[in-house]
């Protein structure tokens, strides 16, 4: 069974860097041909899309967050992290990790505050 989690800090100031991991346990995000992605949630809205780094290590962003967007990995870890800078209010949202497009985290939730 593979399993997600998110961690990092629920409560980010404007203008600074979130920045979420993704610790996977149950598969290797090197190992297999699977695409390791961000997603989104802000309150009231849909799911928005962030980004993605494959098992080789390649990266993909939405081109609407791609300027302030970065997703690398630990791979003695098992995990992948996101980086979205410059955050505004609006990046309050809650933030899922997950392995495209089957297993994914429970979810964090992250406020930007002005």
């Amino acid at each position: 069974q593979v399993q997600l989690q998110e961690s990092g800090p629920g409560l980010v100031n404007a203008s600074q860097t979130l920045s979420l991991t993704c610790t996977v346990s149950g598969d290797s995000i090197t190992a297999t041909a699977y695409y390791w992605m961000w997603i989104r949630q802000p309150p009231g809205k849909g799911l928005e899309w962030i980004g993605a780094i494959t098992y080789r290590g390649y990266t993909y962003y939405s081109p609407t967050l791609k300027s302030r967007t970065s997703i690398s990995r630990d791979t003695s870890k098992n995990q992948f992290t996101l980086q979205l800078s410059t955050v505004t209010p609006e990046d309050t949202a809650v933030y899922y990790c997950g392995r495209a497009f089957d297993f994914w985290g429970q979810g964090t939730q992250v406020t930007v505050s002005s």
